[in-house]
């Protein structure tokens, strides 16, 4: 069997990496076993961290729906159930949206909302 060297395959595999690596911080940019392991692990990172950015979008949409609700007199809670109640079914995406560019349309999903939710039990002294 024939001897097998790999010049071109060999070079081509190299470049790549080290083309995905171009902007890295020194040796990971320029050598070729660093930028393998930095690209790898930029791989895991990316993987990870699309997952964690759903999270967090989520976060923010909660925390603007809820200061919205504030504002309007009701609980992020009791926003989210009375719309449940009263059949709208809206997302926190469009919840916060809403609250953000059209205050007076979401003090009326609020007003609905209020309408459906349960009353708090009072408090005994």
């Amino acid at each position: 069997m024939p001897r097998v060297k790999r010049g071109t395959k060999r070079r081509a595999r190299r470049k790549k990496y080290l083309k995905r690596t171009k902007g890295f911080f020194l040796t990971k940019s320029k050598l070729y076993q660093s930028a393998q392991e930095a690209a790898n692990r930029a791989d895991r990172y990316a993987k990870r961290d699309r997952r964690v950015k759903k999270r967090q979008y989520r976060r923010l949409w909660i925390q603007r729906v809820g200061a919205a609700a504030r504002q309007n007199g009701i609980t992020y809670g009791q926003l989210i159930h009375g719309l449940k109640a009263a059949g709208i079914a809206l997302d926190r995406k469009v919840l916060a949206d809403i609250a953000v560019k059209d205050a007076a349309g979401f003090t009326q999903l609020a007003e609905k909302a209020k309408a459906f939710a349960p009353k708090p039990a009072a408090k005994k002294a």
